[in-house]
């Protein structure tokens, strides 16, 4: 075989491999006494037809191609052995062409990472600032969760809770129908349509309203789209909200021993989550950080493995344990949801061979107690321990632990450089 080799762009390197007369012909004769045994050829004993017979009967070119499957494999392992590469996948690979034979490989090789000097990278977590008014607004929407709807013998206002006798139509063509319906009178509501939380405003009970709003052009029911929509509403129940008093009982109520330790309590909760979140954000920013000042060249199939990954992951939330049959009940396609993937795959890639090349800088390493701690940690919550033991066992798990632990002990790596080494534990 002769091979040229060419280096591509995206980490890969183009194989050209002719195949010599030679090499084609032991091929071609292999692949005829191994199908000369399975085809029944009328006048002949099953094996006993000469190689021009079985292609006449077969097809020169159904010849042509066993023997290609079997002989480009081969080729193309000497190749890659001769030109000393080492892949990451398979080839991708075309017959150009055919006298004589000649096909390419498009190889993809291992990504090449240069990191910028990410120790020179100084950075800080947001401050987090809970005041009054923080703590206030918190304690208002637990006040609101326990409020309750109570009846009330006057017309509508905004805020209210009505029970409702609905009918509308647009051009005779009825929109909607419906008796007892429970509707929260939301000046922000756009439901039905917009408009309908105003002109309830003011009405009285069991009295019918009429009035006309326009159904937007963006209406998911094109014959309705910007035309007039007639509604006969009749109110047959108000309720208002009322919420209980911000005093130590409501603390009380809420588990807290007076309405003071509530608010002392609560701003303590919030100032830990705020500082989790704000670490959370700082990690995120070092990573992109560190991407910014490096450069990074991968092979297009690992994007390609990614939304793989991604695809079986999106099937496994719904339910499904093959993306075939999430695709079939998502009525998509697999290019369709491939195209979608693609923008969050790049940068998933990037991140992942950035912190890959930061882990062998900084010689991180996972010991096995590591893995076990964690592990131990995670069946502790669970009511199933017994099966939960049993699954963690599992090679593929542990070494899925194994990453997810390599990962974030290296990302901590990289937030106490660019910190300076500063703690980041909440007290």
């Amino acid at each position: 075989m002769k091979v040229t080799r060419e280096e591509m762009e995206h980490r890969q390197v183009s194989l050209q491999i002719e195949i010599e007369d030679g090499e084609l012909d032991k091929a071609l004769d292999e692949a005829y006494h191994a199908l000369v045994n399975k085809v029944s050829i009328p006048g002949f004993r099953k094996g006993k037809a000469p190689r021009n017979v079985l292609e006449q009967h077969t097809g020169k070119d159904a010849l042509l191609d066993r023997a290609l499957e079997r002989l480009i494999p081969q080729l193309y392992e000497r190749a890659i052995e001769s030109e000393k590469i080492e892949p990451i996948g398979q080839p991708q690979i075309e017959v150009v062409q055919e006298a004589p034979v000649v096909f390419k490989a498009m190889v993809p090789l291992k990504p090449e990472i240069k990191l910028g000097d990410y120790h020179s990278l100084k950075l800080e977590p947001e401050p987090v600032e809970i005041g009054d008014a923080e703590i206030g607004t918190a304690i208002e929407q637990v006040q609101q969760k326990q409020g309750v709807w109570v009846p009330v013998d006057r017309p509508v206002q905004l805020g209210d809770l009505v029970t409702i006798d609905v009918e509308a139509s647009v051009e005779e063509t009825p929109f909607l129908n419906h008796k007892d319906l429970a509707y929260e009178v939301n000046k922000d509501s756009s439901l039905p349509l917009p408009g309908f939380a105003q002109n309830l405003e003011g009405a009285e009970k069991n009295k019918e309203s009429i009035f006309t709003l326009i159904v937007p052009a963006s209406y998911k029911v094109k014959e309705f789209a910007d035309k007039d929509c007639l509604f006969k509403v009749v109110v047959t129940e108000v309720k208002e909200g009322q919420l209980p008093e911000l005093d130590d009982e409501f603390a009380k109520k809420c588990n807290y021993d007076s309405l003071s330790s509530m608010r002392e309590q609560m701003g303590v909760d919030m100032r830990i989550k705020a500082e989790e979140q704000s670490w959370l954000m700082l990690k995120q920013k070092a990573i992109d950080a560190v991407v910014e000042i490096s450069q990074v060249e991968y092979p297009p199939i690992l994007e390609e493995w990614e939304i793989d990954g991604m695809l079986e992951d999106e099937a496994r939330r719904f339910g499904y344990k093959e993306v075939q049959d999430f695709l079939r009940t998502a009525n998509k396609t697999v290019e369709d949801l491939r195209e979608k993937l693609r923008l969050m795959a790049k940068p998933r890639v990037v991140h992942s061979l950035v912190l890959g090349k930061i882990a062998e800088e900084e010689k991180i390493e996972i010991t096995s107690s590591e893995i076990d701690n964690k592990v131990e940690d995670m069946i502790k919550e669970s009511n199933d321990k017994e099966k939960l033991q049993q699954f963690f066992a599992l090679p593929h798990v542990r070494n899925s632990v194994e990453q997810s632990l390599h990962t974030q002990k290296t990302i901590d790596r990289l937030v106490e450089i660019v910190t300076c080494g500063k703690d980041e534990t909440v007290d």
